[in-house]
């Protein structure tokens, strides 16, 4: 009895509702970010206040992993050009549509008042979405706007 428990209890697979198990086909790298943001979840970008305008960018990549065992060579990052990325604000406001160039750059430049800020302060924020479609796999990448 106690071990038919058991087994019950082991063999059970519970799929976790938060998590996607499709994995993104490119690393978003979101250009401005402080050291570590491709891994971390939400990277911010701080541009001045007083600017009129801020350049939002994004480098799209894939990662080759055919040398991931040779300690010499390692993963190596490929740009992924003629992607078209959809750029949004978490509101639902479009911002634009851009596709990455021959490097895999991303630049979309926008006004404060077009990111939702009208009167840009130190410590203003807007939440912004990168997303599009790579093999036949949908990504998004979520960042960050911060006036400084």
């Amino acid at each position: 009895m106690l071990a038919a428990i058991a087994f019950a209890t082991v063999s059970c697979k519970v799929e976790d509702p938060m998590l996607d198990s499709v994995v993104s086909p490119v690393l978003v790298d979101i250009v401005g970010a402080p050291f570590g943001s491709p891994i971390a979840s939400e990277p911010t970008v701080a541009y001045l206040a007083s600017d009129a305008s801020v350049t939002l960018q994004a480098r799209l990549l894939e990662l080759d992993k055919t040398n991931i065992l040779d300690h010499t060579k390692g993963i190596d990052s490929i740009p992924v050009p003629n992607v078209a990325i959809k750029v949004t604000m978490r509101t639902g406001a479009s911002l634009g549509e851009v596709t990455s160039d021959a490097t895999g750059l991303i630049k979309l430049q926008k006004t404060w008042a077009e990111l939702g800020i009208a009167a840009p302060k130190a410590g203003s924020i807007t939440k912004i979405s990168w997303s599009g479609t790579y093999k036949g796999i949908a990504f998004t990448r979520y960042s960050q706007v911060q006036a400084k």
